[in-house]
């Protein structure tokens, strides 16, 4: 399926660009945030140790990636408690946006599902040839996405596995059905994030909530005892799925990273922000009820991102749901 959709991807980007000059797909997707020129809306080992949360399966394949829409309008999301890892980005306007990892289990569904940026290309370096399933993007974006080493999924070459909600309107109400897309989950060693799983290291602070501000938004993690996880609130509101899960990830990363301007804009001549998460820094830890300080680094983009205590020794998470939110350094 990868290989027969990597063939024709190159035709499938000039039809994008001729519909996207109608308006719309033929699915009934419409352009992403009105925008003229774009299409629709918008080391290594294994990530997610085997936990209460997840099944320890053999790899068969590689990851799916979902960008998925986070303003009010969007939520709640589907099937974001299934995600291994779920990656924040600040987008224009200072909203956010998320970035779904999955590969140990598929849900029924996922989404809302809204549009790529060109920071996607760079974070998804580090899984082999991943899955990316997302509504379309920036017409001078294109070119890149069809020479990165993924498999560009959009509902223009995979119709069949998105489908228009009615709970939402549109561009809030576009979602994915994985197995359709992908088939069966590739697996917890298709995880290539360079994340440690185990018993937590000595030290830390006793932390019991933590904020993220982007300029437009935020996420809040509080520490249940009860539930041996972080609670997670985006703009004040606790976040369950439409299914009425509660999502809480049993790790939270907040690192810390360089957001600095892309070469692209949205409509509105808003710039979209570029994350770097190729590099070194600093990042805090969050598990157990406890904070740690530690360093990152990952030196190249095909490689995992490594988080060390000050001695450098790996930093273990905890088996579960694992949340990286890149703050602006």
């Amino acid at each position: 399926m990868r290989q027969m959709a990597r063939t024709r991807r190159g035709a499938m980007t000039a039809a994008l660009l001729a519909i996207t000059a109608m308006g719309s797909l033929m699915t009934g997707c419409t352009a992403d945030d009105g925008a003229r020129g774009r299409t629709v809306d918008d080391g290594r080992g294994p990530a997610q140790g085997p936990g209460e949360d997840h099944k320890e399966t053999a790899s068969t394949g590689s990851v799916l990636a979902v960008k998925i829409d986070n303003v009010r309008a969007a939520r709640p999301q589907t099937g974001l408690d299934a995600a291994d890892v779920v990656y924040t980005e600040q987008v224009e306007g200072g909203l956010s946006r998320l970035m779904a990892i999955y590969a140990s289990k598929f849900p029924k569904a996922i989404g809302p599902v809204r549009s790529a940026r060109e920071s996607d290309l760079e974070l998804l370096r580090q899984f082999d040839e991943p899955t990316l399933a997302y509504s379309g993007a920036q017409h001078k974006l294109l070119p890149l996405i069809e020479k990165a080493p993924l498999d560009a999924q959009p509902p223009g070459e995979a119709s069949n596995g998105y489908y228009r909600g009615t709970d939402k309107p549109a561009p809030h109400n576009l979602y994915l059905r994985p197995e359709q897309l992908v088939g069966s989950a590739p697996g917890s060693d298709a995880l290539t994030t360079g994340f440690h799983f185990g018993t937590a290291p000595a030290g830390g602070s006793p932390e019991t909530s933590r904020t993220v501000r982007y300029p437009s938004a935020r996420f809040t993690f509080t520490w249940s005892e009860s539930r041996q996880r972080w609670l997670v609130a985006m703009d004040g509101t606790p976040t369950v799925t439409t299914e009425g899960k509660t999502v809480a990830p049993a790790t939270v990363v907040v690192q810390y990273v360089k957001v600095r301007p892309s070469q692209f804009h949205d409509s509105l001549g808003n710039n979209t922000p570029y994350t770097e998460t190729v590099g070194s820094g600093k990042a805090e830890v969050l598990r157990d009820g406890r904070v740690f300080d530690v360093n990152w680094a990952r030196p190249n983009a095909a490689d995992g991102t490594e988080f060390t205590t000050s001695d450098g020794t790996p930093m273990n998470f905890a088996p579960g749901q694992v949340w990286v939110v890149f703050a602006k350094a």
